[in-house]
């Protein structure tokens, strides 16, 4: 895998607000950890109560495992990341509930189910964390953030400027030092950083493009809501292999659409 660049859009350190009080440092995902494992520590860990409590992640937490989230480092990773620091202030009451909300310029975050599904899916048969993987649409940071604890990089790219610098400022505090921020044209990829061990897209378009699958390294998959050929939008799987690529279509979903350019 190639060397990674500089970025000077990497996240600054200088004059950053510390971490949330709540907030947990980065811990490395630990493959051999049993789903049941994370589940008692979230559990253990829980004080006090309110939305910045570890009592509510944790609650989350299990819930998503109840869904059907198997793998112990993205039950972990939803577990470490306070989704209540991504949205307006007058949300944080539903902030944990398994529902999307807006951000902002006709954009929403994620379901939580969601976000857990997806990153499952970018995970599959990887032992220990992913290397470098790149996210299609940025928006508040969350998701960026959740990828910060199952990957080695990630590189993130966002095509509305003010999603963008608030997606900065909501990650700011955590300090990720493995989260690269951009702005651009998401349905280019970022070339600079291929090849990529996933590729997580949060826009789902009529087909995934090409510079996506030209980015991607062999063994690693894009997931990505995309147009089925019965005109419904589902999550989709691609697997690059060397010898071309496999497509897995899942279930119906629904993503605002993938767009170009810049705005």
């Amino acid at each position: 895998m190639n060397k990674r660049p500089g970025f000077p859009i990497q996240l600054s350190q200088t004059g950053a607000a510390g971490p949330p009080s709540k907030s947990k440092p980065s811990v490395p995902a630990r493959s051999g950890l049993n789903p049941g494992v994370v589940l008692a520590r979230a559990a253990s860990s829980v004080s006090g109560v309110g939305l910045d409590s570890d009592a509510v992640r944790a609650r989350m937490v299990q819930k998503l495992a109840e869904q059907g989230v198997k793998d112990p480092r993205v039950l972990e990773a939803m577990g470490l990341v306070e989704r209540h620091c991504f949205v307006e202030s007058a949300l944080v009451n539903q902030a944990y509930e398994d529902t999307s909300l807006p951000i902002g310029l006709g954009q929403t975050i994620s379901k939580p189910n969601v976000v857990a599904r997806m990153v499952e899916l970018l995970c599959q048969d990887a032992t220990g964390k992913l290397g470098r993987v790149l996210e299609i649409g940025t928006g508040c940071g969350y998701q960026a953030a959740v990828l910060s604890h199952v990957a080695t990089e990630v590189y993130s790219i966002e095509r509305l400027r003010g999603l963008h610098e608030k997606a900065r400022a909501n990650l700011r505090p955590f300090r990720l030092h493995n989260v690269h921020l951009i702005f651009g044209d998401g349905m280019l990829g970022y070339p600079k950083g291929a090849p990529y061990a996933g590729i997580i897209s949060a826009a789902g378009g009529d087909a995934v493009p090409q510079a996506w699958l030209d980015q991607l390294a062999v063994g690693g998959r894009v997931i990505a809501p995309t147009i089925t050929s019965a005109g419904h939008q589902a999550l989709v799987v691609i697997l690059k292999t060397s010898l071309g690529f496999e497509r897995q279509v899942l279930e119906a979903v629904h993503f605002v659409p993938l767009k170009s350019g810049v705005a």
